[in-house]
């Protein structure tokens, strides 16, 4: 049943530090539990435990893979380590990277042509890379080795079959590793420690008050976390990000290039003769992250003096809040890739304002070196500029998108004609069905080129359709549009193409898995239709093969089509079992069409890996699991998805239930839902507004809308705009409508934008102080995503408590 309720514009008066009071009833502070971490069941327990899947990359030649194996969730004394937050970034201050970054613990390199493993003498026995980039010629690897209070170069020899380090100049990896290769592969260029800066000294002692003034100036921000707060952080962020850009040779020898400073990118053109290089400057702000400071872009020869300054861009905090608001000026700065030093970009003709009424939204331009020339326009565009990419310069690709309305088109162009561009596609890039897929390249001379073959690129996608995914291989014709179909993943299993090894010989490197397969490389022959396997990975949870997953299809009551994949216990019988008490876990997504909301994704023969961050674990515990089911939020034509967001959600609850139901594993008096970020908010919600549900599960979510008051989710009206839109699908605002349990579970360290910590805490003392049943966990030093071990295996606990708690008992 819809429970309904008006609730009062005023009510938007409620803040984050007010307490709310409601028919007499105030929330008081907890009294907080503490609480050691606790561990679920062993079975739980394996299943955090396994091994995470490999990764792999193709040197450029086609002739070696590279697999790259992780390792299990760190410990919360990793977790716990000291990170600064700066400018909407964390770091780990002692060595000057990402703070928890995820690393490589295991590398090996397999030969392409015959499976055989290649060994690697010398790489670090603690080995924890954060990143490996192949050099252009295939002979190199470089990898960036994090130790305690460095990141260190190291260099592998793949034909000699040895690492070493490369420098004892510790890198900068504060944006993560930047190992950018000359296109000769005879070095890369990368950031290094700033050297003879003074660490500041934080000071609780302040020398004034911080303050900010708007002026009368429009400057709209969506709710960023992280922020600058005051002159120490400034201080820090000039500290830690200031770095040294230098060049390492192959043979040993090192390069300053340029002068220290706080780069943000760096480019070398395919001629090797030139970098593109941003900056970041002065002012900062402290209402918008790093990405919206000021940034100067400008070309460098290669000795790291400045030959053309491309752009300056000031200060973007006064961007409006739409999706495809961008900055004025020249901006996607970029080198064509299939020229010696040509440098392509957009400028934005209607003032980067979406709102403002305009047939060209963006102009592409390119300009080549010596950059005297004025500049030469490639294309006007209707919507804003997506990806370039380009064969040679007769044959470039030019992508465009729009948000609003999900609408994509793709160009060819030739720069050395008049001719008008010739549109290749119009098509809506929320409909999966009919995705045309992306285009292969190849590396030619070590610049990663189109590949283009009688007119013909080869495209591959994920080749969703009514039965599934199912990528496919295609070659089409970009003059007549016509296409062939090369190849489609077959069953009994979930194959997708991952690289282009030889155009010639047609052969392509794949990622094959099937429902008890784990994922593995194979070369997949397109011609001759033959398969070979280069890695061979072990069931990571063998425990949990009896456990089986179906795809099921269903509607909800206005006739929109639904999905979700159907987990059920292992030996289960619905004959002598019967109902189940049923898990349903999701996450609400907007569509502008019904056609694309009914849309079904993922695949029948994927790999069942039995997830803990998902709700399939509990499969191991006797429950029946609906994941992934779908929760479309549609908008047609001028309506948009959450002017009936509640109306919609409680439908998608009622088929979802209905379905379980219908096949006679689901007992509707024991169904719980649950989610994570917007799933959290959308099972607070359904919660509120409906009877459907036994209980409900939160993680990290947000709960009141006015404190994202500039748009949230892909909302884009303020909360002036539609104040009643934002209260109505507030549960804050219908917290006294909560009368199922709720478990709300937040990383007290949350980086989210909007989802603060905050969010839960009110929502849980608003639910408390009205009398409702709530618990609410804090998991220490936990972002939005929750990493520690010790974490995950208490957030596990924690959730198979409650359900057993409050759904396993037959009411």
């Amino acid at each position: 049943m819809l429970k309904t309720l008006k609730v009062s514009s005023l009510a938007l008066a409620i803040g984050a530090g007010a307490l709310l009071s409601v028919s007499g009833v105030t929330a008081v502070e907890a009294n907080p539990v503490k609480l050691t971490y606790q561990e679920p069941d062993q079975a739980i327990i394996d299943i955090v435990d396994a091994a995470p899947s490999p990764g792999g990359s193709l040197s450029p030649d086609g002739d070696v893979l590279l697999v790259t194996g992780y390792p299990a969730l760190p410990t919360i004394a990793d977790v716990a380590a000291e990170q600064l937050k700066l400018a909407g970034r964390r770091i780990n201050p002692a060595n000057y990277t990402v703070s928890q970054a995820r690393y490589i613990s295991e590398l090996k390199l397999v030969d392409v042509d015959d499976g055989s493993e290649l060994k690697v003498d010398g790489l670090p026995s603690d080995l924890k890379l954060l990143g490996a980039s192949w050099a252009p010629n295939g002979d190199y690897i470089a990898v960036a080795q994090q130790t305690v209070d460095s990141v260190d170069l190291w260099l592998i020899d793949v034909n000699a079959g040895t690492a070493k380090q490369w420098s004892s100049t510790p890198l900068n990896a504060v944006w993560g590793p930047r190992l950018e290769w000359r296109h000769d592969s005879s070095g890369l260029y990368s950031y290094t420690v700033a050297e003879g800066l003074a660490k500041p000294k934080p000071s609780n002692v302040p020398t004034g008050p911080v303050v900010t003034e708007s002026a009368g100036r429009n400057a709209p921000a969506r709710t960023y976390q992280d922020l600058l707060q005051n002159k120490t952080d400034e201080a820090l962020f000039d500290y830690y990000f200031t770095s040294q850009i230098r060049f390492f040779a192959v043979n040993g020898d090192e390069q300053k290039i340029g002068s220290q400073a706080i780069y943000n990118g760096v480019s070398v053109s395919p001629s090797d003769d030139y970098l593109l290089v941003s900056e970041i400057k002065r002012p900062y702000s402290y209402a918008v992250p790093y990405y919206r400071f000021p940034e100067t872009t400008m070309v460098w020869n290669s000795a790291g003096e400045n030959v053309y300054t491309v752009v300056e861009q000031g200060l973007a905090d006064n961007l409006p809040i739409a999706f495809d608001a961008v900055v004025q000026g020249r901006r996607s700065v970029q080198w064509r890739n299939d020229a010696d030093a040509t440098l392509v970009w957009a400028e934005a003709t209607d003032q980067g304002d979406p709102a403002v009424e305009a047939e060209i939204r963006d102009q592409v331009f390119q300009q080549a070196a010596p950059f005297e020339a004025e500049p030469q326009k490639l294309i006007d565009l209707s919507k804003r500029l997506g990806r370039v990419l380009a064969a040679d310069e007769e044959t470039i690709l030019i992508w465009e998108r729009w948000w609003a309305d999900r609408d994509e088109k793709l160009w060819l162009v030739d720069a050395t004609s008049d001719a008008e561009p010739q549109l290749v596609w119009d098509r809506s890039w929320e409909d999966r069905y009919n995705d045309p897929g992306q285009p292969f390249t190849v590396d030619v001379d070590g610049r990663r080129l189109l590949h283009v073959q009688d007119g013909k690129v080869l495209l591959t996608g994920t080749g969703a359709s009514p039965e599934g995914d199912r990528p496919f291989i295609d070659q089409f014709d970009l003059q007549s549009g016509e296409k062939e179909r090369l190849w489609r993943s077959e069953a009994p299993y979930f194959e997708r193409p991952v690289d282009l090894i030889d155009a010639g010989e047609m052969t392509f490197l794949t990622q094959r898995e099937g429902v008890e397969d784990p994922a593995d490389f194979f070369v997949r022959d397109v011609d001759d239709a033959e398969l070979t396997a280069l890695t061979e990975t072990a069931h990571p949870m063998p425990h949990t093969k009896g456990i089986t997953r179906e795809m099921i299809n269903y509607e909800r009551e206005d006739g929109l089509a639904m999905s979700a994949e159907l987990y059920l216990p292992a030996g289960y019988n619905k004959e002598t079992d019967g109902p189940l008490p049923t898990m349903i876990w999701a996450y609400p997504r907007e569509y502008k069409s019904s056609s694309a909301a009914a849309q079904v994704s993922g695949s029948p023969y994927e790999f069942v890996r039995i997830s803990y961050w998902g709700p399939q674990y509990l499969a191991t515990q006797g429950y029946a699991v609906l994941a992934n089911a779908t929760m479309p939020i549609v908008g047609e034509g001028e309506n948009r998805p959450n002017d009936t967001f509640i109306e919609q959600l409680v439908m998608n609850g009622r088929a979802a239930i209905k379905a379980g139901v219908d096949r006679g594993v689901t007992d509707p008096e024991r169904v719980a839902l649950g989610g994570h970020s917007y799933g959290a908010f959308m099972t607070a919600n359904m919660l509120a507004h409906s009877d459907l549900f036994t209980t409900g599960i939160a993680r990290s979510g947000a709960y009141n809308r006015s404190l994202t008051p500039f748009g949230f989710q892909r909302e884009e009206r303020t909360v002036w705009d539609d104040t009643d839109l934002y209260i109505g699908m507030s549960p804050f605002f219908h917290a006294h409508k909560i009368n199922e349990p709720l478990l709300m579970i937040h990383g007290s360290n949350d980086n989210n934008s909007g989802t603060f910590p905050m969010q839960s805490e009110r929502l849980y003392q608003a639910v408390k102080g009205l009398g409702g049943t709530a618990r609410l966990v804090m998991l220490p030093h936990e972002s939005h995503g929750y990493r520690a071990r010790e974490s995950v295996l208490h957030m596990l606990w924690e959730q198979t408590r409650w359900l057993d708690l409050y759904l396993k008992t037959e009411k």
